[in-house]
């Protein structure tokens, strides 16, 4: 593999990096572990991945978007 190929990967996860941490990217999942019918672990993930700017637009766009309650 030459170098220059190589950092054209490299170029490749940085934009992608870029990308996710300009826009943002959720991670959810969830794991049920059960024996029988009786549920005996649960695991919950939910991540944000994002910049401080993304994340204080994201932010600032739900305000926005959201109804107010008629000042009560």
């Amino acid at each position: 593999m030459t170098n220059k190929t190589q950092g054209g990967q490299d170029l490749a996860l940085a934009d992608l990096l870029d990308r996710a941490l300009s826009t943002g990217v959720v991670i959810w999942g969830e794991a049920t572990i059960s024996l029988a019918g009786v549920d005996l672990v649960y695991v919950g993930l939910k991540v944000l991945v994002a910049s401080v700017d993304s994340a204080q637009r994201m932010k600032d766009a739900s305000l926005v978007d959201r109804p107010t309650d008629g000042g009560q």
